[in-house]
């Protein structure tokens, strides 16, 4: 049945479906990552796109969809004689859930047939069933990294590898990857959003014609799903049989030396990583000539190639939208225009020519007089508030030495604190809750051993049953909370301290995007705290709110720890399972409300009692210190580091890890 949307109408998404379209016509392109925010029919895009497929042909009987002119020889259910007979089944679009186990993805082996029996009774999973066809995965950032690894490993090899203590077995697995997410809910890593080969930002139409045009079809599609589907499918054949005259001129289609320049210019010129970018815009310009019935690639089979392929791979700090910059992508192409075989003596691009590297901009010499105006001191007021003043940048983020939660959890996967995780190194083994995923061998063997006289066991073979079996127990590591509660009083602004620890915070952030945390961010100023960000796994998200904070005013440290003990007693109702870190950046200073330094140590002695895990990022400076954030810390229960120890590479950071070790 046709979806809601056919893919012919998915109203204001040009590059969406152009991309989609692409990879149907060449599957070697990689795949497409569409990025969007909420209700912009990312996911009804692409389960139309198995409707414009053409049919597969399979083995008849075969699990893994082999071909039958050319078979998997290594293909479990084979060998299969190669030019057979075969039958046609259409494009298969397989669902990978973001709360899939691994032997849902890969398939599993029957543990205790191979153990007792000696059998490969293996299952498939997802991978195989998407062979030759979709691999879709919606919400594809928030999936856990054991999956996105075998993700990376099947989309690199071609195939599938299920290893069950000595037992293993090897299938093909190639297949069109398309995931789609919503980066306010957290970003890809990197190794994942490299393996697309294209990515698309989908945003709603602010058209209303267009807007309209969405809700009439919609209601069309409720009222008459099946006169609907009738109504499109002239159009939507009539795309299918394009797709196929454009596989068919694939192979003809000449990508000349002019574009391959044009290609490799424009990736260096953006400063990619690694060669993968300039393969899939080779890739992608030439499904673009054959699309649009050519056997030439054009310059803009290649500017729209880059449109594609670029922006996700473009080199760039995490917290930077993904993006190209237009004017500068044109006129790279257009300096590395030219014949395929242009002159070699010629010195257009060589030393001294018009196409070399531009000079930089000449400008005044830093003589350290600043590049940006000094800020407002303490007590000026600024627009917007008594007292307030307008926010200052960050200053560049460093590389933090690991803060973690004490104790083993049992969170989301990540790479912060310990944890009992379902990879990782083995500690023990218990018996299985469920069904069986990890086998300890030794266990098991140790749990079957005193019942073979009593089983008649009379052969070689170990007599094994369910109640023998054991699963193993691993440690690795998992993913916390990390809350900021940010002091952004007036204190805080002196000395213009504020810019050193907005980059401190911006410095944990990006800890925190590489150990799969999610953040949340509460900030105190003047008489009162807020929640500037909620927990989330988006920490470009919290990086914003940062930039973007004022300073100013009093300094409520109580209402700051009560406003994060609230977030926290909420995210443990959603949450159970994951565990925080309280990262508190400020001077120690409380001035606000009555009473403001005892009110803050019961504030304090609520997450002790609890034993929430603690840290207090020290801001003070000067030659003379008052020690206020030690206390605060003691009253906490957690510990100190002042913005130097924060440092992976410090000195006193080191300095203090070896005399804590030592006490």
């Amino acid at each position: 049945m046709t979806t809601p949307f056919p893919f012919t109408a998915v109203v204001g998404q040009d590059d969406l479906r152009l991309a989609l379209l692409l990879n149907g016509v060449s599957p070697s392109v990689g795949g497409v990552l569409v990025r969007g925010e909420k209700g912009t029919a990312k996911s009804t895009a692409v389960r139309a796109l198995t409707s414009l497929l053409p049919e597969v042909a399979v083995v008849p009987g075969c699990r893994f969809s082999c071909d039958p002119a050319s078979p998997d020889p290594g293909c479990p259910d084979g060998p299969h004689e190669g030019g057979g007979g075969g039958t046609s089944r259409p494009a298969r679009m397989v669902e990978l859930p973001v709360g899939a186990s691994e032997d849902r993805l890969v398939g599993a082996l029957d543990i205790e047939r191979a153990l007792a029996e000696g059998v490969k009774a293996f299952e498939p999973g997802l991978l195989a069933a998407a062979h030759r066809g979709i691999l879709y995965v919606d919400e594809v950032n928030l999936l856990h990294d054991h999956l996105v690894d075998l993700l990376l490993d099947a989309a690199a090899m071609g195939a599938s590898y299920v290893e069950r203590e000595g037992v293993s077995v090897r299938h093909a697995a190639r297949f069109l990857l398309v995931g789609t997410m919503n980066p306010e809910e957290g970003e890809l890593r990197p190794q994942l959003l490299d393996r697309f080969g294209l990515t698309v930002e989908v945003a709603a139409s602010r058209e209303p014609d267009q807007r309209v045009e969405v809700v009439r079809r919609r209601l069309a599609y409720d009222d008459d799903p099946a006169g609907f589907a009738a109504r499109w499918a002239d159009e939507e054949a009539a795309v299918r049989q394009r797709i196929v005259a454009a596989r068919e001129l694939l192979p003809s289609v000449r990508l000349g030396d002019a574009a391959l320049r044009q290609i490799a210019a424009t990736c260096a010129a953006f400063e990619v990583d690694g060669m993968r970018a300039d393969i899939v815009m080779a890739r992608t310009a030439t499904a673009l000539a054959a699309w649009a019935g050519r056997t030439d690639v054009l310059a803009e089979d290649v500017r729209q190639a880059a449109l594609l392929a670029l922006p996700h791979r473009r080199r760039r700090n995490p917290f930077d939208a993904p993006g190209l910059d237009e004017d500068k992508l044109d006129q790279t192409l257009e300096e590395f225009a030219g014949d395929d075989n242009p002159d070699p003596d010629g010195d257009g691009g060589g030393p001294g020519g018009g196409g070399g590297q531009p000079e930089p901009d000449e400008g005044p010499a830093d003589d350290g007089a600043g590049a940006a105006p000094p800020e407002a001191g303490e007590g000026e007021p600024a627009p917007g508030g008594a007292g307030e003043q307008s926010p200052v940048r960050a200053a560049e983020p460093f590389r933090t030495k690991v803060l973690s939660v004490p104790g083993i959890g049992e969170g989301a996967a990540g790479r912060r604190s310990r944890a009992r995780t379902e990879h990782g190194r083995t500690t023990g083994a218990r018996r299985p809750e469920g069904a069986l995923t990890k086998l300890h061998l030794a266990a098991t063997v140790r749990a079957a051993a005193p019942h073979q006289r009593a089983r008649g066991r009379s052969g070689r073979g170990l007599v094994v049953r369910r109640d023998d079996l054991r699963q193993a127990t691993r440690e690795g590591r998992e993913g916390n909370l990390v809350l900021f509660v940010v002091d952004a009083s007036g204190s805080m602004a002196a000395r213009q301290r504020m810019s050193a620890v907005k980059g401190a915070v911006l410095s944990l952030l990006l800890d925190a995007y590489q150990r799969r945390d999610k953040v949340g961010l509460v900030t105190f100023r003047g008489s009162a705290a807020e929640v500037a960000l909620p927990p989330t796994s988006s920490v470009d998200a919290a990086a914003a709110r940062l930039e973007s904070l004022p300073t100013g005013g009093r300094t409520p440290l109580a209402a700051g720890l009560l406003k994060a003990h609230d977030v926290l007693r909420v995210e443990r109702l959603r949450d159970p399972a994951r565990r925080a870190l309280v990262v508190v950046v400020t001077d120690g200073r409380a001035t606000g409300g009555p009473e403001p330094v005892a009110l803050a140590g019961r504030a304090a002695r609520l997450f002790a009692a609890e034993g929430i895990a603690s840290v207090v990022v020290d801001c003070e400076s000067g030659p003379v210190r008052l020690g206020l954030a030690g206390q605060l810390a003691g009253e906490l229960g957690g510990t100190a580091v002042t913005l130097d120890e924060l440092r992976a590479d410090s000195i006193a950071g080191l300095v203090k890890d070896v005399q804590r070790r030592a006490a």
